[in-house]
């Protein structure tokens, strides 16, 4: 992970977003596993909010086959992850499909969010 050199107020920020963060409800229904899972939307719309009213504004630009998922705070301090995109096809579609893959889990995993039943590594 990378970050700005101090992180403080954007610590103290991302406490108090955290509790505001809603539950991410599992409303898409993944076809191939019959499985419930939360969509990308569903997860920003838990947290997009709470961190904006913190001051922190989420990044998410593509770099080649990487999201990097970014929290800026206003401050101008900032945390950044880099998460790969996985595209095995190389169609188009595909490739949107596993952006919004990447996005998704990035962000569930930078802000703890719980968007996927755990399925305890079966899959």
């Amino acid at each position: 992970m990378i970050h700005s050199q101090s992180i403080i107020k954007l610590s103290e920020a991302l406490c108090k977003a955290q509790k505001k963060f809603k539950t991410a409800l599992k409303k898409s229904k993944n076809p191939y596993f019959h499985s419930n899972y939360a969509d990308y939307t569903e997860v920003l719309s838990c947290v997009k909010e709470a961190l904006n009213d913190e001051g922190i504004t989420i990044l998410q630009p593509i770099d080649e086959d990487v999201v990097e998922t970014v929290l800026l705070h206003e401050s101008g301090e900032f945390l950044c992850s880099v998460t790969k995109i996985y595209n095995i096809s190389n169609k188009p579609q595909d490739y949107g499909s596993a952006i919004t893959y990447a996005r998704r889990y990035a962000l569930s995993s930078m802000l703890a969010i719980d968007s996927d039943e755990d399925d305890d590594g079966n899959r």
